[in-house]
Formats: structure tokens, C-alpha cells, sequence
């Protein structure tokens, strides 16, 4: 009969339990044993003389451990990242990546659990429109999804070695390594093919992508870019402007790079932000900008607005222009903007739709605090906690039903057609189209302690406190999560 062995288990605030388990056990075995008896999920267990229990597979007896042990559970933060269809999540130094959705759109990942193996840990996951990819704690990469968007990654396997991070086009990735390089994989014509400008990624320092073009700024402040000229990969045109690039910002078509002396140097589809020639002597002292899918957006150093793009989805602010001072932040949604201004006032301008109805609403934004956006409405959480809503009303414009609910109010996340919000006590309230997530009465009674909310385009996924995991919106897209629901649950569900 296996020798047990009886150790103590306690979380830094000095809960901890005694456990009995069989000296034959493994370091998953015990873990799994203490989330179990702690009510915690995602642990790291370190042993007293600091050294961190990694390897799943590795027998309690290998590790050392013995009768009347004292073992620090470490919580581990939750993450998630979602393709359009799938969620994934996963804890920074975590050897797990629990994976539901649409599986060809990377809700399932069976087949590259196994190689989340040999003390590899995960340290972050980007997605494309239907694929994942993970880095690992060795610069290595695993990728799984449609193989089409990225989801295979063979053909550069070998290449992708101390990756440091991976940007995304909507069906290609591209990975920075250690040395300043790029290895890119993926559909071709959304940049998944680097081959031609190969020889110009040195000295990459970072990467910025529109839906199919990639583009990278390199140490000496100069610009490549690669993908469908159509989207911005080709800035032959702009080239010689592209000197002292401090940052780049996209539409889904288009590129805009801030230059160091503040200008502004724009290429890609001329209709949807690449041609800023209208508004290029109004483009200086340039503090940030932000992008519609069609217009761009700067915010100046003295805090009025520039736009330029499709007109009239966000391009055209002149309507608004004498109400644009002391900008400090602006939100985007699909085909409108929203500006923020120093005394918390909101104006709003581009779709038709999206802009008188803030008119409507003007008097309640005047101690605005953040703004989200669905796909085509905008909502606002007040400096009293309460939200303002405005827009489509079916994609969440709308929020009188549960507008009594909308109370001390801390974050908001939507999907394209709904929003849900966090309250300070941790409950969470949802309006917009149900098949979204603009329903969540199903959950309702487990969405208790609620600490983060993420989302696919349909769907929401809430982690509450204890790293338990609740999904609601359409199942097929991330909103049915029962297929992994042991992995993603507290004790407490039924």
C-alpha cells in the first residue's frame, strides 16, 4: 500500500488546509487536490525552500516532499483572449490552456495540450478572426485554429525561437523575436507571407496590423510594412516620410504613424484613412490617434481633434468640431467616434444614428468617466457610477429596461450587439440583443464576486474571484462552456 503523506497547503492571507495524499501522486494530482479543498482555482504550489512545483507530471516523491510540509499556494492570475467564435484562457506561468467555442475557430485545442509539457509554461495568447497562438516560457509558439488564419504554424516552426511577442491581421500572425526579427505565418494575403521585405525586419521594435497588412517600426524610427497594398501593405509611396516613427495606429485598412516631431504620414486605402492629404496642415503636435474600421481620429497636444477617412462614418467631425476642445480620450465603435474631454463632457460624431443619439442623451454626459462601444452604440459610465447609453438600440443603445440596475458601476465590455457591466459588488448587469450576451438570466445566480468580464463577438465569459469561469450569449460562439465546465468551476457550482 502507497506510504500517505499529510501535508499543509495555505494561500498567502493564511487559509490553508491539511491534505492527505499518496507519496505516489503527482505535483497535478496534489494541485488539483488543493484547488478542490481551497476553492480556488489556478494554483502554483511552492515548496518552503522556494522552489515552484511546475511539472505536472513529476511524483511528489521526485519533488521532495515530505510529512508535515508546508506549501504556499500562489493563485494565478486569469486571462483570457478570444478569436471571433472561441475563447481561450490561461494563467501567466501556467502549463494549462482551457480552450470552448466554435472549434474551428480555436475552441478546441486537444491537440496541442500534450506539448504544454517539460516545464514549458504559457506567458500570453494572441488570436487572429479564427485561430490562437500561444508563447511559451521557452520563446517557443503553439498555434491551433483554422490553419488557413494562422492556426498552423509548421512551415515556420523551426524559426519561431524566443519569440518576445506576436501581433494579428484578421487570418495572419507575426511573431518579434529576441533579435529584433520577424517570422510571419498564415493567409498570404493578409501578410501571413513576409518573403518579400524579409530582408528590411531588422531591428524590429514593434508591430501594428490593419485586417491584412502588416506593418513594423524598426529601432531607427523607419517603417516596413507587408500584406495587401489594398490594406496598407505597401508604403512605397510614403517611404522616404517614414523617418523618426515613434508609433503606428490602423483602420482596417489603413496605416497612420506619429512622427517624432508630431506630424502624421498616412498610407493604405485612400477612402478609409490612407490619404490625409485634406487635413495635413492641421496634423501637428499629434498626441495620439484612434481609429474607427474607416476613419482615423488625432488628438492634438492642445487638446482639439483632427479626423480624416469615410466622412461620413467618423472621417467628417466638422459638425462638431466647436464642441471638440480639451480632448483627453476617444472611443471608437465601428462607424462613429465618441470624444472625452477634461471637465468629463462626451460628444460623439459619424454614423447618423450614433450621433443624434447622444444629443438625446447630452445632458447626462457631463461627468463621463469611460466610454465602450458595441459595433453600433455607445455607453457611458458615469462619475456617479450610473451608465448612459446611446445608439442602435438593438446592438445596446438601450438600456432603460435595466437602467435602475446601473448602479456604482465599475467596468463595462461588450460584444458587438450587447454590453455587460461589473458593479462594485461584483454583480453584473447585460442589455443589448440576447443572442449577443444581452441576457444573462441563465447565470445570473452565479455571476457573484465577478472580477473580470472578456468577449467574442457573441459572446461573454465573466471570471469571478475565485478563478471560476461562467459563459453566457450564443453557445456555438463562446456562450456554452460545458464541455469544460470541471476545469473552469468553484466547488460551489452545482
Amino acid at each position: 500500500m502507497a506510504k500517505m503523506l499529510r501535508v499543509n497547503v495555505a494561500l498567502p492571507n493564511g487559509d490553508s488546509q491539511f491534505l492527505s495524499i499518496s507519496q505516489s501522486s503527482n505535483v497535478k494530482e496534489l494541485t488539483n487536490l488543493a484547488e478542490n479543498s481551497l476553492g480556488k482555482k489556478f494554483l502554483r504550489l511552492v515548496l518552503a525552500d522556494g522552489r515552484n512545483l511546475v511539472d505536472p507530471s513529476e511524483s511528489l516523491q521526485s519533488a521532495g516532499l515530505q510529512e508535515g510540509d508546508c506549501i504556499l499556494a500562489i493563485v494565478l492570475q486569469v486571462q483570457v483572449a478570444s478569436t471571433l467564435r472561441a475563447f481561450a484562457l490561461w494563467c501567466c506561468g501556467g502549463d494549462r490552456i482551457t480552450t470552448w467555442g466554435d472549434p474551428d475557430s480555436g475552441g478546441d485545442s486537444s491537440a496541442v495540450q500534450d506539448q504544454l509539457r517539460n516545464l514549458r509554461s504559457v506567458q500570453h495568447v494572441q488570436a487572429t478572426w479564427n485561430a490562437f497562438a500561444a508563447i511559451l516560457s521557452d520563446g517557443s509558439v503553439l498555434t491551433w485554429g483554422k490553419p488557413a488564419s494562422g492556426g498552423d504554424s509548421s512551415a515556420v516552426q523551426k524559426q519561431l525561437c524566443n519569440v518576445k511577442q506576436i501581433q494579428a491581421t484578421t487570418h495572419a500572425f507575426a511573431a518579434l523575436l529576441a533579435d529584433g526579427s520577424v517570422v510571419t505565418w498564415g493567409n498570404p494575403a493578409s501578410g501571413g507571407d513576409s518573403s518579400a521585405v524579409q530582408d528590411q525586419l531588422r531591428n524590429v521594435k514593434q508591430i501594428q496590423a490593419t485586417t491584412h497588412a502588416f506593418a513594423a517600426i524598426l529601432a531607427d524610427g523607419a517603417v516596413v510594412s507587408w500584406g495587401s497594398s489594398s490594406y496598407g501593405g505597401n508604403n512605397s509611396a510614403v517611404k522616404l516620410k517614414l523617418r523618426h516613427v515613434k508609433q503606428v495606429q490602423a483602420t482596417g485598412y489603413a496605416f497612420a504613424a506619429i512622427l517624432s516631431d508630431g506630424s502624421v504620414v498616412t498610407w493604405g486605402s485612400p477612402a478609409y484613412g490612407g490619404n490625409s492629404t485634406a487635413v495635413q496642415n492641421q496634423l501637428r503636435n499629434v498626441r495620439q490617434i484612434q481609429a474607427t474600421d474607416v476613419a482615423f481620429a488625432a488628438i492634438l497636444a492642445d487638446g482639439l481633434v483632427v479626423t480624416w477617412g469615410q466622412a461620413a462614418l467618423g472621417g467628417d467631425s466638422s459638425a462638431v468640431q466647436n464642441l471638440l476642445w480639451n480632448t483627453v480620450q476617444i472611443q471608437a465603435a465601428d462607424r462613429a467616434f465618441a470624444a472625452i474631454s477634461t471637465d468629463g463632457a462626451v460628444v460623439s460624431w459619424g454614423d447618423l444614428a450614433l450621433s443624434d443619439d447622444c444629443c438625446i442623451v447630452e445632458d447626462q454626459l457631463l461627468t463621463v468617466r469611460e466610454v465602450q462601444a458595441t459595433a453600433f452604440a455607445f455607453a457611458a459610465i458615469l462619475e456617479d457610477g450610473s451608465v448612459a447609453t446611446w445608439g442602435d438600440r438593438s446592438a445596446g443603445g438601450d438600456s432603460h429596461v435595466v437602467r435602475d440596475q446601473l448602479r456604482s458601476v465599475q467596468q463595462l465590455q461588450a460584444t458587438r450587439y450587447a454590453f455587460a457591466a461589473i458593479r462594485t459588488d461584483g454583480s453584473v448587469v447585460t442589455w443589448g440583443d440576447g443572442a449577443f450576451g444581452g441576457d444573462s438570466s441563465e447565470v445570473e445566480a452565479y455571476l457573484k464576486g465577478v472580477q473580470q468580464i472578456h468577449s467574442t463577438h457573441y459572446a461573454f465569459s465573466a471570471v469571478l474571484a475565485d478563478g471560476s469561469v461562467f459563459t453566457w450569449g450564443d453557445p456555438a460562439a463562446g456562450g456554452d462552456c460545458s464541455r469544460v465546465r470541471d476545469q473552469l468551476t468553484g466547488s460551489f457550482f452545482p
